[in-house]
């Protein structure tokens, strides 16, 4: 038996334990305190579905992007010491212009302003 079956093996046998393991753990039966929408012991007073703005996602998601633009750029100093660094610099740019472009046109859109 080489190293990669036992390996193989080893990981199933290891999955299907837990996955059998996670089953017999958690209580069957949960009382009503644990169904009811707050646990903290009173009663909810209103809905717990409130609706929410889209003005948070809208943040998250330029949040996301700009966070995915700090991500891309990182390799960009190691980039210097490539053989033909201005591929890099020329991609590094161009990933840079169009998140700025669409960050300029979100702002323009009105898409960043809290108040109606």
């Amino acid at each position: 038996m080489n190293l990669m079956t036992s390996t193989l093996t080893i990981a199933v046998l290891l999955t299907v334990v837990l996955a059998l393991v996670s089953f017999w753990i958690p209580q069957m039966d949960p009382d009503s305190e644990k169904l009811s929408p707050y646990e903290c012991g009173f009663d909810p007073m209103g809905s717990a579905r409130l609706p929410f703005s889209l003005r948070f996602f809208l943040v998250a998601i330029l949040f996301l992007l700009f966070d995915l633009e700090i991500a891309l750029l990182l390799p960009l100093p190691w980039g210097n010491q490539l053989t033909d660094p201005l591929h890099a610099f020329i991609w590094a740019t161009a990933i840079l212009t169009l998140l700025i472009i669409g960050f300029v046109y979100e702002w323009a859109q009105g898409g960043l302003e809290w108040a109606e």
